[in-house]
Parts: structure tokens; sequence; C-alpha cells
């Protein structure tokens, strides 16, 4: 295994200081792919240093889109875009690739591009995505691995999520400006990524109304053109940074963060008795002794976030008393729980939720990340533990974490 998949943590360290978090993975992933909706340059700023923006990349270089990083910028020329079919290894990458199917069936009515990858967290199906699809007007086949989706035009209409799912509501949103007439996508998702996909997209000129709502109204235009866009803090980067904090901080402020969009995670720390204070983009958290063990549950936003659930568990086993989890959105989300407990973690894990005893003390040893918030909460408990924690398959958290050593040394890690 390459030095490059492995982080090595020496536990124990208290860790002071200031941390800045980076701009949104999850915005990111769907503004990349939007830019292949605009007839002008896009600049993008303050875009991550992550895994996941490599791979978008190549992705936008196989439809012959210019791209030029410049420093946290990214610059986006599609003015001699090809549609070609997306076939390369990045498509398996990221399970954001999808997002290439709304915006390439919405400007050229017709996408053809492989199954996409990402994280294994269990069934992950794009049904939704694709009934949106064909409520526009779309044909949509899945043949040799390959979807192929098509229409003579696309047609606004009124469309019905069964699940409040954020990918679905990026994908038709992004087909659905380019349609002709008004589209409404009830029980749309109301996350804060689909109102920076929104905005950028309305400077850009489409005209899509009541993002960060459960109804988002879309009037079809006929060409977008380029844009200047700031992407959002990253909440779920900055809620793990918060945890890292309550975990093994004498005093860390987080910085560039939106506390509203937190709100879910702050008050269940605040239940758990972790010392903080939030001003208007920041976060101070202080040491915190005797955190007691508490109740989660994942929603969609405003609720607790699927993608906080791990991080969290690794911090709950040092709480007083017994800690549940119950996963409403991803039930298969529990891989970390066995390697936690190779740590000296008391999880056990049921259909869809977990049990937590603690506090347990924790001990380095060799683990595995065997998707992105696993490898977070790994990270975690190796802050936490005593002695050498060697983290393997560490391609994950560079997917969703800039600079994430360079960023816990600055306070006072010891990881390599």
């Amino acid at each position: 295994m390459s030095e490059d998949n492995t982080i090595k943590i020496v536990g124990r360290k208290q860790l002071e200081g200031e941390v800045r978090i980076s701009s949104s993975k999850n915005a990111a992933v769907a503004l990349i792919p939007a830019c292949v909706m605009g007839s002008d340059v896009i600049t993008l700023f303050d875009v991550p240093h992550i895994s996941d923006i490599a791979a978008l990349k190549e992705l936008l270089a196989e439809l012959n889109i210019k791209v030029e990083r410049n420093g946290d910028s990214l610059i986006v020329d599609p003015r001699e875009i090809r549609n070609t079919v997306l076939e390369s290894e990045a498509v398996g990458k990221l399970r954001a690739s999808y997002y290439f199917m709304g915006a390439l069936l919405g400007r050229y009515k017709k996408v053809k591009m492989k199954m996409p990858g990402g994280c294994d967290l269990g069934p992950r199906p794009i049904n939704l995505h694709l009934k949106g699809f064909r409520a526009l007007g779309a044909q949509v086949n899945y043949d040799d691995g390959f979807y192929t989706i098509e229409a003579p035009e696309l047609v606004g209409t009124e469309i019905y999520l069964d699940i409040a799912s954020v990918g679905a509501t990026i994908n038709i949103m992004m087909a659905a400006v380019f349609a002709k007439g008004r589209t409404v996508i009830e029980n749309a998702a109301r996350e804060p990524e689909i109102i920076d996909l929104s905005t950028m997209l309305n400077k850009m000129g489409a005209d899509i109304r009541g993002a960060g709502t459960n109804s988002i109204t879309i009037n079809g235009v006929e060409r977008l053109h380029g844009c200047m866009h700031e992407i959002i803090p990253d909440r779920i980067e900055a809620g793990t940074y918060i945890i890292i904090a309550a975990a093994c901080a004498k005093q860390m402020r987080i910085t560039n963060i939106i506390p509203q969009h937190l709100e879910a995670l702050t008050m269940k720390l605040d239940e758990m008795g972790v010392n903080m204070e939030i001003g208007d983009d920041y976060i101070d958290v202080f040491e915190s002794k005797g955190l007691k063990g508490i109740d989660i549950k994942t929603l969609p936003y405003p609720g607790l976030a699927t993608d906080l659930q791990q991080p969290l568990t690794a911090l709950m086993t040092q709480a007083v008393g017994v800690s549940k989890v119950r996963e409403t959105i991803y039930k298969e989300r529990f891989k970390h729980c066995a390697e936690l407990n190779k740590m000296g973690a008391e999880i056990e894990v049921f259909d869809g939720s977990s049990i937590i005893n603690g506090p347990t003390p924790l001990f380095g040893t060799e683990v595995r990340a065997t998707d992105l918030r696993c490898g977070a909460s790994l990270v975690i408990a190796g802050l936490i533990a005593k002695g050498e924690t060697t983290i393997n398959d560490a391609k994950y958290i560079y997917r969703g974490y800039d600079h994430i050593k360079d960023k816990l040394r600055a306070l006072g890690a010891e990881i390599y």
C-alpha cells in the first residue's frame, strides 16, 4: 500500500488553535457539472483541494472543456464543449458524476454515461433522478453498464419526489432549467448545497425560485451565460472539526462557517455537555470533560446530517453511559463500527442502528477507512487513542477533506 494511501496518528495530543473550513465538497461536486450548461466562462472561488474535484476535472476534459486551476479558484471554459460518452475511470470514482446526467440532458437533450461510482454505503438507487427525467419527457435506457437518457424536447411539469433526495432534486433542477415551460419539484430536498447551486444557476440566467424550501419552481430558459461564484463553506468538514475539538482540544476556533447550517449538530453536542461559544461565522470549542451519552437520529436537512453520524460515533465512545444511533438515510452506514471496535470501542450494530457503551479507552492499531466519513471517524478515534493508529485506504478521506493532515498538524496533532 502506498504511503499516500495511509495516515498514521500518534494520539492523546491536546489540540489548540484555529482552523479555517474549506468550501463545501457537496456543493462543489454539483456546481462543477453545472458549468457544462453555460455558454461562457464560469469562475468558481474557494474550490477545495480534494480528490473528487480532480475526478470532476477529468470528466470536464472528456467533454473538451478547458479547466484551469489558479490557487483556490477553478476557471471552467465550456465554449468548445462536445457531448461525448462519459466512460472513463473518473465516472466510477465519485457518486456525484451523476450530476452530468441532468446538466447534459438539459443542454443537449441527450446524455450517455457509465453507472456512477462513489463510497459503498449500501443501496443508493437513482430511480428518483430517472423518474424526474422521464416526467420531463426523456426516455431512459440502461444497457451493459451505460445509461442513455434522451428526449426530443424537455417539457416542464410537476414532479413529486417520494423521498426528499438531494441528488434527485439537483439533477431534476438542472435538467429543468432548459425545459419548455414551468417545472415544480414538490417534496424537494432543502440542503444548503441546493440553495448554492440555485444561486449560481440564477447568476447564469436561470429562473429558479424556492430553493431551500420543499417546493422549487423552475421556469425554463433558452440559454445560460457565464458567471463568478464563491462556494459556501463545508458544513460537514466544519462539523467534523467541531467534533475533533470536543474530543481532544484545549481550545479551538473553527472559522469560515455558517452556524445555521450546523444547528442540529451543535444542539446535540450541547446536550452531551460540550463547552462552546457560537459567533457569526465561527465556533469556539473549549475543553469539555464528563461528556454524557446521547441519542441521535439522522434526517434530511435541517435534521442531523448522515455524513456526521460516523464522526459523532467516535466521540460517543468517550461519553458516559449509553449512546444510540438511528440511521434513516443510509441504513448500512455502520462499517466504521467494526473498525472502532478494533481500537477498544464497545459498539453493537443492529439493522439501521447502533448502541455505543462508554466511555471506553481507545488504543492505536491498524484500521481501514471503508468510506469517506468512516475515515473521518477513524481520524478522530486516532487522535483520542493511546499509541499509534494506522489508517489504510486513506484515499477515501482525501475525497472530502482538504489538506486534513496540514490542518491537524497546525493544531498540534502528530499525524503523517
